[in-house]
Formats: structure tokens, sequence, C-alpha cells
């Protein structure tokens, strides 16, 4: 007989199904918080003062001008998320954070936050709802719109975010070195694709197309970069305006994405007709795979595209395939930009 003392629980049977956890939602309805604390911590620039020696929550606080309790609940935030690490008190940047949110760094890319976590941004997605259920944006103005002032504020937060693609671009695109070339850059916002071109190729003569207040931006960098001699502009919608004609190469450089296939495709037709015999069409785009859920951080930029836009969307290669080929193109070439989301896809007339 079995007794109290001597009586054990059988074993449960082995399972290899993890029992749910809630985790996943909590980390989904508290992401805004994380949005938060990068956005205040670029804006106090705590990053900036921990690469200029202030390693203690006082240290920082000085130099950042806030309270103490303030700048260690933050900072061990940060930490906790993996921009930080702490040992002994002292708070140190991870290799990503130093080379991306110091201000001094040469790849600095935190004013991207003005841009991408700004009021058309979010009220974008306050609303998403409502836009699920419309099948598109129901802003008021949405991205797509006549001289929206939001690509103004794209232009001058985003650039140094896309240096690194510009200039893989730059190299991948097939123009001549030993005579003059002309290349047309639509939707040129910084205008960095357009001059890391004219940089790599000194006989290109560049066009920059965008909306006369964002081309302001533009003229800028041109100068900027020392191109000037070698750039000019047209203002205006690209579905409307007159592009000229014999260019090399045409840029759509993440444009095609806010528009439905229709739309695309009747600008992808307008650039081949612009193209000189020969020509190129070169696309950078986020492209998901045909599973539409992979890569993730590729695929989940439709959900962007539905928010902000009328019938934008994050096509797949097939879709861009079929969009080249209904526009007259030939020999379609795909590229993965390094280290990059964005793939480059490049079309002959």
């Amino acid at each position: 007989m079995a007794t109290a003392s001597n009586y054990q629980q059988p074993s449960p049977a082995p399972t290899t199904q993890q029992q749910p956890t809630p985790v996943n939602f909590f980390k989904a309805v508290n992401a805004f918080h994380l949005t938060a604390g990068i956005k205040a911590a670029i804006e106090l620039n705590v990053f900036t003062a921990i690469a200029s020696g202030a390693h203690d929550a006082a240290s920082i606080a000085i130099y950042c001008k806030t309270a103490e309790r303030g700048a260690r609940i933050l900072c061990d935030y940060l930490t906790a998320h993996g921009f930080l690490s702490k040992n002994n008190g002292r708070y140190q940047l991870t290799p990503e954070s130093a080379a991306f949110l110091d201000r001094n760094s040469r790849m600095y890319i935190g004013d991207a936050i003005h841009f991408l976590a700004g009021p058309k941004q979010t009220e974008a997605f306050a609303r998403l709802t409502d836009s699920v259920k419309k099948g598109g944006s129901v802003l008021e103005s949405p991205a797509t719109d006549d001289e929206n002032p939001i690509w103004v504020s794209f232009a001058r937060d985003m650039g140094t975010m896309m240096f690194p693609l510009a200039t893989a671009v730059a190299e991948m695109l097939p123009l001549p070195d030993n005579k003059p070339s002309k290349v047309l850059d639509i939707a040129a916002s910084h205008g960095l694709y357009g001059i890391c071109i004219a940089q790599r190729h000194h006989q290109a003569q560049i066009v920059a197309l965008d909306w006369s207040n964002v081309l302001e931006v533009t003229t800028e960098n041109a100068k900027r970069f020392g191109i000037s001699d070698r750039h000019s502009t047209i203002a205006g919608d690209a579905f409307k305006v007159d592009f000229g004609k014999d260019y090399d190469a045409i840029l759509l450089t993440n444009l095609l994405h806010h528009f439905d296939e229709e739309t695309c495709t009747t600008l992808l037709k307008k650039c081949n007709a612009a193209l000189k015999p020969g020509g190129v069409v070169a696309i950078v785009e986020f492209v998901p795979n045909e599973d539409r859920v992979t890569p993730p951080d590729v695929a989940t930029f439709s959900l962007t595209m539905l928010a902000g836009t009328p019938h934008g969307d994050a096509y797949t290669q097939s879709e861009l395939s079929r969009m080249l080929d209904n526009s007259g193109y030939r020999g379609l070439v795909t590229r993965p930009l390094p280290n990059m989301m964005h793939t480059l896809l490049i079309a002959s007339k």
C-alpha cells in the first residue's frame, strides 16, 4: 500500500509546446514608451553627453540640464533596452549608439526622430483603426498631397540616414565614366542620391525634381557637397511636369510605395519615354518576400503606407517586375543594398 511518505506524483508528460504568454501583447501596447524614451534622450543630448565624458547620473544631469533622478531613470531605461551599458553606476554607449546617436559622430541619424515620430506619423497611427476600415489613410492631408510640408522635414532630417543607401546606389548604377551623362532624380528630397552619383561620376549632370519647397533643401545640399555646377531642378508634380528627354538614368528612390500599381505603371511609362535608348530606371524600395510577411522589418512597412497614404504598399519583386514589364523595360537586375532594408532594382529601356 502506498503511504504519504513514499508516494510520488507522476511526472507530467513532456511537451514541446510552450505555454502561451501575454508578453508580446504588453510589448506591443507599451512600444510607444520606447519611442518616447529615445526621443527624450535625443532631445536632451544624453548620448552626446556620455560620449563627451559624462558617465554617471549626476554628470549626465548637469550636461543635459535635467534632474539627476530623471537622468538616472531615463538612462536605466535605455540600458534595459540595449542603447547603453551600465557598470557600477557608470553608463557607456553601445557601438550602435556611439555611431548613430552621438551628435558628434559622422554617422549621426538622431534627427530622423523629428520625421519618423513627428505629428503626422503619430496622427496617422492614432487613426489606424479607421484606415484599416477604409483601406487607406484617413488623414485630411495624406503624404501624397501637393507641397506637403512633411517632405521638407523628411529632406532636412532624414538625409544623413540615407547617405549609405545613396553611396551604394552610386556605386552600382551603370553610368559611363569617360563621357557626359544625364540623370533625373525624381522626388529628389535631400538630393543625396543625385549628389553621390555626381561625386562618383564626374561628368554626370543631375536634374532634381520635387516640390518647390523641398527643392530649397536639395539645392542647399548640392552647394554644400560642391556639385551645384552640375545640378539643376524641375519643380512640380512628377505626374504632370515635363521631364525633358535623353536621360541615361532616372532615379525612383522610395517613391513607388506611395501609390497603387496602376499609378506606378503610369509613372514608369513616363520615365521610359524620357530615357535614351539603353538608358536605365533605378528603383530603391522596401521589397518583401512573396509571402508578404518576411523579412519582418521590410514586410511591416506596408502598414506605414496604409496609415499614411491612400493606396500605397510595399511591393514584392514579382509585382515590381510586372510594373516594369508593362512599362516597356527589360533586363531587370535586383541588388540588395548592404546593411539596409532596401533593394535596388535596375531595368533598361
